[in-house]
């Protein structure tokens, strides 16, 4: 064939496809290209690269028989020791100079000094704030928290204090006592709030308390001095309504020699200037145990667990590292704690964010809320600690209305569709229509970024599965971190990844690595047994965030092909 004819043919291809067009044409076209365009001009690169996700925990080169290989968080490989610490740096210690792991002390001392890297945060602090009703929102300065930390640690010790059990609701004063008893070389016993009374003096008995911290009204106290002859002091703390009332005294024929005291008259009878200045870090004692009971299922006995600081602070650290540098918790963040404190997966995160200088609220109601709107009430937080339970409340309530709605539910299919391509849907005109939607989640829908959520061993919490994971991404505009949780471990045994939105056929989403104050092995059980590259068994957990450096779970799991951890 040649040129001639080429270009004859070629003139008559195009003669006959326009001399076919019609409106039909015209529409299929622009829509096509229509949709190339959408494609090219909003195709964005995933938040993380593929890989990282393919392979996210690092297994030892060898293994013992019996078990599985030793895995590891990538950030923390075999080749290097464990995180165990903060690196806090002293006043005039090089720059370059090893920091030192720190302890509990040095959390607060760091929420009160600022930021101290270099850049537009330096010496920013966070907010301490109780959230009372929709509306009153009360701040505490920095300073007054000090204060009492020192005043309230002091009292203790001057009345014979050894040992102080905490048994309040989430509050600034459940904080202030942890860090009282800190500073002043008292051994903190966190007990679990709203328990019944023979629960509060079994907690007592076995944690061989001889001071309790509590509100009015939730504590049997003619019952425990009663059944408890070792209760030695007790402080109230009276809310603002109650301060007219008379809580000194001890009630007539329970012949108990009890010191009874508010929080309130011994922040006040000390000068106002009194108790400002932290105690010196020259010749400061090593920190007590702080001891943690963990909620199992109703009817069982909670396991009385004592954690060293350096247990905690490895766990918080673990929690400060585990957040990619860009997206670190700081000083614009607000966090709402909405699980029980008592739990030490909220506590460390709590402590995490003091550390990093983010403003705190507290809310009383917010102690295992199964409602995040009522949890959320009077605040718009950035970072949000929430149960499993609230979350899958927020989940079929959400779902429902979505349900309902043909745009919204075309709109949830491609956010969720971009989720699973690994980013994160971006705030566009199209999804504006979905925001009337959105759970009311704080004052301001929308604000909230991260949220952390933890599947409780042996406690009977609900599960969640990848997708609904996924679903709540997308409710919600946040990110969603899904730990695994152990009496024995501080914070967490393994979490999620902060960008890793894949979803999977599951009925139980995967843990994803270790943190990295952790490792974790699989050992062989009658029914799970491992081989080369099959890692499944009973979950062992060891590391600096471990009680006693090692815990068996008394669960099995299974190590997925992306090396992330989950149940069998």
């Amino acid at each position: 064939m040649g040129f001639d004819n080429l270009m004859l043919k070629l003139d008559e291809g195009v003669t006959g496809l326009f001399g076919q067009w019609n409106i039909y044409s015209s529409v299929i076209v622009t829509l096509f290209a229509g949709l190339l365009t959408y494609q090219l001009a909003t195709r964005t690169d995933p938040d993380t690269h593929p890989f990282l996700l393919a392979r996210q925990a690092q297994a030892s080169p060898v293994r013992n028989e019996g078990e599985s290989p030793v895995y590891r968080s990538q950030a923390s490989p075999h080749s290097m020791p464990l995180n165990a610490g903060l690196n806090v740096k002293d006043p005039g210690a090089s720059k370059w100079a090893k920091g030192r792991d720190g302890d509990l002390r040095d959390i607060w001392r760091q929420a009160v000094a600022g930021v101290q890297d270099d850049g537009p945060n330096k010496g920013a602090t966070g907010r301490i704030l109780t959230v009372l009703g929709t509306e009153h929102v009360t701040e505490h300065r920095l300073d007054d928290v000090t204060r009492q930390i020192n005043l309230i640690g002091q009292h203790i010790l001057d009345q014979g204090g050894n040992r102080v059990a905490i048994y309040l609701p989430n509050s600034v004063e459940l904080v202030v006592t942890l860090f009282a008893c800190a500073f002043y070389n008292l051994t903190a016993v966190i007990l679990p709030f709203n328990q019944s009374g023979e629960a509060v003096i079994s907690m007592l008995r076995r944690s061989a308390a001889d001071t309790v911290v509590t509100v009015p009204g939730s504590f049997p106290f003619d019952h425990v001095v009663k059944s408890y002859p070792a209760l030695r002091q007790l402080i109230w703390v009276v809310d603002e309504g109650s301060k007219h009332m008379d809580w000194n005294e001890v009630p007539q024929g329970t012949g108990s020699s009890v010191n009874v005291s508010t929080w309130q008259d011994i922040v006040s009878d000390y000068p106002v200037d009194a108790g400002k200045e932290l105690p010196s870090m020259e010749g400061q004692k090593e920190p007590r145990d702080v001891t943690i009971f963990w909620q199992s299922k109703p009817g069982t006995t909670e396991e009385m667990v004592r954690f060293t600081s350096a247990n905690l602070i490895a766990g918080v650290s673990a929690q400060v590292f585990a957040i990619p540098t860009s997206q670190r918790i700081g000083p614009s963040d607000l966090f709402l704690p909405a699980d029980s404190l008592a739990n030490t997966h909220t506590l460390v995160l709590t402590l995490a964010a003091l550390y990093s200088n983010a403003s705190v609220a507290f809310n009383s109601v917010g102690s295992e809320a199964n409602d995040l709107a009522i949890a959320t009430r009077g605040i718009a937080p950035t970072i949000l600690v929430a149960t499993p339970a609230a979350l899958l409340k927020t989940h079929q309530e959400m779902g429902n209305i979505v349900a309902s709605s043909f745009v919204a539910r075309n709109i949830h299919w491609l956010q969720t569709r971009t989720l699973t391509q690994g980013v994160m849907p971006a705030a566009s005109f199209l999804t504006s229509y979905y925001d009337r939607f959105r759970p009311a989640v704080g004052t301001k829908p929308g604000k909230l970024r991260l949220i952390f959520t933890a599947e409780r061993v042996a406690a009977g919490t609900p599960r969640l599965s990848s997708q609904v994971l996924s679903d709540l991404r997308v409710y919600t505009g946040a990110r969603v971190i899904y730990a695994l949780t152990a009496a024995k471990a501080a914070g967490a045994v393994a979490q999620t990844g902060f960008y890793d939105y894949r979803v999977f056929n599951d009925q139980v989403s995967h843990f994803g690595s270790p943190v990295t104050s952790a490792e974790i092995f699989l050992r062989d059980t009658s029914a799970q047994k491992n081989g080369d590259g099959d890692g499944r068994g009973e979950i062992i957990v060891r590391g600096p965030s471990v009680a006693g450096n090692e815990a068996t779970l008394g669960v099995e799991g299974v190590i997925r092909d992306d090396n992330t951890l989950a149940y069998v």
